[in-house]
């Protein structure tokens, strides 16, 4: 049967080309240029906007002023990767993580066994790390991933890590078990904040919160990271330092938690807020 003789439905083919349309730019786009494009009335454009966000399809960018895919949209298969979306809603939160603790902040996806970092914030002055844009690391030794990782199931950390062989070190350091996996994200989801101190990088201490999109699961976490002690750059590797090198740290991991845990709660907390649907 061809199409024309279908019956016609004007209000779901008017949402329809709302959100064939945002899916169809490279970026946000405005609502001006919505309805130019498309071709509808000023209001009706606004309402079935107002419609796809309650639902999830697309989310307002108030700082920009413009509309963008939202997380239903690409879990339908829209053919956007996950963390497109994610990096236009959770950028300038970062930015502003960044300006308010003068650190540095990442933002981090789950990929398998590994994260995947998709933004990096870098604050002035601070020593460059690992952790570009498009980097993989071993999620059970990254704060980023734990903070995902301790909102797993039993079964589901089960068949990501069914022996030694899954749990690769940087640094000799960390975690190399299942049951020492468990107790680790026991604790996190116990005080509500992962870390990891000189794991990824010697020299350097880290803290972590998940991101929730509106079904409640982790689909990103919130990392800041932060030199633990003087010239940590420079520092010899961790693979020759001595048993007491954690004694020379002068960021200690409660000092971290005390003065930038709330900062990037907060952080977390606003890039979840502008995943979920509104109402």
């Amino acid at each position: 049967m061809g199409k024309n003789n279908h019956p016609q439905v004007p209000a779901a083919k008017n949402v329809l080309s709302v959100l064939r349309y945002i899916a169809a730019q490279a970026g946000s786009v405005g609502a001006g240029t919505i309805i130019r494009d498309v071709g509808l009335p000023r209001s009706t454009t606004y309402h079935l906007l107002a419609a796809l966000i309650d639902d999830g399809f697309v989310v307002h960018l108030p700082e920009e002023r413009k509309y963008a895919l939202g997380v239903t949209a690409h879990e339908l298969g829209t053919g956007y990767s996950r963390q497109a979306p994610l990096q236009r809603i959770a950028r300038f939160p970062m930015q502003r993580l960044v300006e308010r603790t003068k650190r540095t902040a990442h933002l981090a996806i789950m990929h398998g066994r590994d994260v995947i970092y998709v933004i990096e914030e870098r604050a002035k002055r601070q020593a460059e790390l690992v952790t570009n844009p498009g980097v993989r690391l071993p999620a059970h030794l990254t704060a980023s991933g734990r903070a995902m990782l301790a909102t797993f199931s039993s079964d589901q950390l089960a068949a990501l890590y069914p022996g030694p062989e899954a749990f690769p070190t940087r640094y000799e350091t960390g975690v190399h078990s299942v049951e020492a996996l468990k107790e680790l994200l026991a604790q996190i989801r116990e005080v509500g904040y992962s870390w990891e101190q000189d794991e990824v990088t010697e020299g350097f201490s880290s803290i972590a919160v998940p991101v929730k999109d509106h079904a409640g699961h982790a689909v990103a976490s919130v990392t800041l990271t932060i030199a633990n002690r003087a010239k940590a750059g420079k520092a010899v590797s961790a693979r020759s330092a001595s048993p007491g090198l954690a004694a020379e740290r002068t960021v200690h991991l409660e000092d971290l938690v005390s003065q930038w845990l709330p900062e990037v709660t907060r952080t977390a907390t606003e890039i979840s807020r502008r995943l979920r649907p509104a109402g």
